[in-house]
C-alpha cells in the first residue's frame, strides 16, 4: 500500500486543497518506537479555502478528521502546515 496516496485521496476528499504536499519522513525516525509499531511520519503542507477564519488548531483539527481512521497503525506522526490560499500569495 502506498501511503502517501491514501493520505492524499483522504485530505481530497475532506479538505478539498487547491494544493497539497506530502513528504514520507518515515526514514528519518527509524529507531523511533513510533516507527518500530508501523506507523509512518509525515509532514503535509496543504492550502485549502477550508481554513480561512480558523485558527491554527481548528486547521489541524480538520486534517487529522480527515485522517483519523489511518492512525496510529498507518500514521504514527503528523507535522502540518496548513494555509488559505490568500495566506500562501503572502
Amino acid at each position: 500500500m502506498n501511503r502517501v496516496k491514501v493520505i492524499r485521496n483522504h485530505l481530497n476528499s475532506a479538505i478539498e486543497p487547491v494544493e497539497l504536499d506530502i513528504i514520507d519522513d518515515s526514514h528519518l525516525h527509524a529507531g523511533h518506537a513510533g516507527a518500530a509499531s508501523g506507523g509512518g511520519h509525515f509532514s503535509v503542507k496543504i492550502i485549502s479555502k477550508k481554513f480561512t477564519g480558523l485558527p491554527t488548531l481548528a486547521r489541524h483539527r480538520l486534517v487529522y478528521q480527515a485522517v483519523e481512521d489511518l492512525m496510529p497503525a498507518e500514521i504514527h506522526a503528523l507535522s502540518i502546515t496548513a494555509t488559505t490560499p490568500e495566506e500562501h500569495k503572502l
